[in-house]
């Protein structure tokens, strides 16, 4: 550990959680970019109209409801095992944009060509369940 408290690669983990940023905020573009293709003012989340639309809008929606968990996880996790974490991370940002590709396309059935990213998040998982253990004095 520095003299931080912290792991001396957590700033792997750091940035990565800002790189998760950057991610959330090029889907974001993409759905305004959509709203103004498909003609679907705010605060309308889907159309009625465009199910297009509707695929690219889900896919950022969707990463924004399981954004709160990765960082959770990202953040305990890599306390444990900072670069494994970070990797994870680096995973699981890989699989939200390629499950954004494939919904993009459409087809909601082609989203789950990102499936692998939730491989990253259980890493994440089993390092915070581990930080906790270890934080009980389990090991």
């Amino acid at each position: 550990m520095e003299s931080s408290g912290l792991p001396a690669d957590f700033g792997w983990v750091v940035l990565v959680a800002i790189s998760s940023i950057f991610m959330c905020m090029w889907k974001g573009f993409k759905v305004g970019a959509a709203r103004k293709k498909y003609e679907v003012p705010y605060p309308t989340m889907y159309s009625d109209h465009s199910e297009q639309f509707n695929c690219i809008q889900r896919a950022h929606q969707n990463t924004l409801e399981n954004y709160p968990q990765f960082l959770v996880l990202l953040v305990f996790g890599g306390l444990f095992a900072p670069k494994i974490s970070a990797v994870a991370g680096l995973v699981w940002m890989a699989g939200r944009i390629m499950y954004a590709q494939g919904y993009y396309t459409g087809d909601p059935e082609k989203r789950m060509r990102g499936a692998f990213g939730y491989l990253g998040l259980l890493v994440l998982l089993g390092n915070s369940v581990l930080f906790a253990l270890r934080l009980l004095g389990f090991f």
